[in-house]
């Protein structure tokens, strides 16, 4: 059999009022006591009823806690007027570090440009040859890369050039080739029909050409 749930209003019979405000403080108050017994707690608790009667409960003392609960709302309240501040402060530091760090880096710029030697020792200066001798291998190594590259391409656009070169060659002989024949059957055409339309021929002898009889004696 299910519980009835009860509709949480106000309880208009004032005996039945005091009964369940007495049942439930009870029970508010052990929960109290047990989560501060298992999860170590510091708990106060301060309940009015409706006759004005003073209930409480701490599980320590009630007055350390309220003084701590004070201390925390005063904290909290202060907190918001420290933040702007503390972030002021945390903007300058790091302003001042990233100023810093540029100078250096300025500086070590132009040290390698060769300028404000001066101002290093034997040590320091040792160490900005041992860099710029690294640096400047550096810089010819990739430059040898980018020209053998550069090398590899221009000599595999030659073989290419050259392949499409011998293409046109040979096609350029097909061409020649066919042209001529062409040519050379026009001449032998021409000179057959220059013979066969001869006047100077009789009739009889171009009748033996055509049939391919021998001529008469």
């Amino acid at each position: 059999m299910t519980r009835q749930k009860i509709e949480i209003k106000k309880i208009d019979n004032i005996t039945a009022r005091q009964v369940t405000f007495s049942k439930r403080r009870r029970g508010l108050f052990k929960k109290a006591h047990e989560l501060s017994t298992l999860c170590d707690a510091q708990i106060a608790l301060v309940v009015f009823s409706s006759t004005g009667k003073l209930f409480d409960y701490s599980s320590s003392s009630m007055q350390e806690i309220i003084e701590r609960h004070n201390l925390q709302s005063q904290n909290q309240e202060k907190l918001p007027s420290q933040r702007p501040h503390l972030q002021l402060e945390g903007e300058k530091k790091s302003c001042t570090l990233l100023s810093k760090e540029l100078e250096e880096k300025t500086t070590q710029l132009r040290q390698i440009k060769g300028e404000e030697l001066e101002k290093l020792n034997l040590e320091e200066l040792k160490l900005l040859e041992k860099l710029l001798q690294t640096s400047l291998r550096r810089v010819i190594e990739t430059k040898d890369e980018r020209v053998l590259k550069e090398i590899n391409y221009l000599k595999k656009k030659a073989d290419q050039l050259q392949e499409e070169n011998d293409k046109l060659k040979q096609m350029s002989s097909r061409n020649e080739i066919q042209r001529n024949v062409v040519e050379q059957g026009q001449s032998s055409e021409s000179t057959a029909t220059g013979i066969c339309n001869s006047p100077d021929l009789p009739e009889e002898h171009d009748f033996s050409l055509k049939l391919g009889l021998p001529f008469p004696n």
